[in-house]
């Protein structure tokens, strides 16, 4: 081969080569660095994110001396380019949890209960018409709600009832030994106080303005496993008939309550107190997701009166109701409400004023009776001493029953 043959040759490959080296450089360029690809007039710049404008509000704008002033006359609004990706909202509740959950605490109760002992009956042949029974001590939890820092607690009735001690154990860890302030069946509450000092209290909220569909949160002492929290919504408000207190006016929720979550915190997202955990639809019944708080406004007329007289005055006359359904109305030759009474206390108001089972309440002091709620809530208003008028129905005739209302009958537990 020549010298002038290899010239060529080695001019080509040079040429060649850095045509290759120009190419991959503008390849990592336009990964890397495409405004210069713009710049150098390959292809177009990369632009940067465009402003979003909307129409029809004042905007400052710079005057003709430097200054900025706002004018008069509506502008567009100027917004800064949207990021393309950032942090979305994770709806957490934490603030709120942070807020409550301090304030709830965990009620260990010791109860005495007398249990049948099981006999032989190869042994004790007549066992059975001489039983032997035997006492043990039985221990329960549940939950609490601290509502004031004096040592108020505010807990179920039935989680403290008959107990022989009751201890209470805070979120921070300190246990103390609780007594038994008052109590009211008929709602299921019970108010508790222990003696120690910076005690955390809840926020409490207004149960009138929850709505289907708020989202709750619920804290309690489930199976042992302390400050456990659930998530759920307000399924529904003003639930009866339930056959869980005398005077029922729940608040149902989803959000899971287990055993031990009774007398527990339900809460909004705001950490305020909207309910009193108190029960749980059962769910060897195949049902999931249905249960129920005590509204934290009845929560706060029973503490009231428990403070005040240590117990709750309420009026009663002795009758239990149900309300009558569209067909046992139209039966009856009724157009609307109507209540049936379904059982007298022996001795009690209703009974010496005549009434009898199966009585229908068609009028409450001149007012239909709409629902058996209605017109027991309406008779713990009145206060005792104070008659009432009941227009009921009984075989078709209607007749009228002024009755007595007399203080409820309960148990009185006296401030220690």
């Amino acid at each position: 081969m020549s010298g002038w043959q290899k010239a060529v040759i080695f001019i080509w490959g040079s040429i060649v080569g850095g045509l290759a080296f120009a190419f991959l450089g503008l390849i990592a360029a336009a990964q890397w660095r495409p405004e210069l690809l713009g710049a150098l007039g390959f292809g177009k710049a990369a632009q940067a994110p465009t402003e979003i404008v909307l129409p029809g509000a004042p905007s400052a704008a710079p005057s003709t001396d430097g200054k900025s002033s706002v004018e008069d006359a509506p502008k567009d609004i100027i917004l800064p380019p949207a990021p393309v990706s950032g942090p979305s909202s994770t709806g957490s509740h934490a603030a709120a949890i942070r807020i409550a959950a301090p304030a709830v605490v965990n009620i260990y109760v010791r109860r005495v209960v007398n249990e049948r002992v099981p006999r032989n009956f190869l042994q004790d042949p007549f066992g059975e018409f001489a039983p032997l029974y035997r006492r043990r001590m039985q221990q329960s939890l549940g939950s609490g709600v601290i509502i004031d820092p004096s040592g108020q607690i505010v807990t179920n009735h039935h989680v403290i009832d008959n107990a022989a001690s009751i201890r209470v154990q805070l979120a921070d860890g300190r246990v103390a030994d609780a007594e038994v302030v008052g109590r009211d069946p008929d709602t299921d509450l019970a108010l508790l106080e222990i003696d120690l000092p910076n005690l955390p209290a809840i926020r409490l909220g207004r149960s009138d303005q929850l709505t289907v569909g708020d989202v709750v949160l619920a804290i309690g002492n489930p199976i042992g496993l302390s400050q456990t929290v659930t998530q759920g919504i307000v399924s529904a408000v003003g639930r009866d008939q339930l056959g869980l207190a005398t005077y029922e006016n729940f608040i149902q929720t989803d959000a899971p309550i287990n055993f031990g979550n009774s007398g527990g915190a339900l809460i909004n997202t705001r950490g305020e107190l909207v309910g009193i955990n108190t029960a749980v639809i059962a769910r060897n019944l195949g049902v999931e997701g249905i249960g129920f708080a005590i509204p934290v406004n009845l929560v706060r007329g029973v503490v009231s009166e428990i403070v005040t007289r240590g117990r709750v005055l309420r009026g009663w006359i002795g009758i239990a109701a149900d309300t009558l359904t569209d067909a046992d109305r139209e039966r009856l030759g009724i157009d609307k409400g109507g209540v049936l009474i379904t059982g007298l206390a022996s001795n009690g108001p209703a009974q010496r004023a005549g009434m009898r089972p199966g009585d229908v309440v068609v009028k409450f002091n001149d007012k239909v009776a709409s629902t058996a709620r209605e017109v027991l809530i309406a008779i713990a208003d009145t206060s005792p001493g104070q008659t009432v008028s009941l227009e009921v129905l009984r075989n078709g005739q209607r007749g009228q029953a002024r009755v007595s209302v007399e203080e409820s009958p309960q148990q009185v537990v006296p401030r220690r």
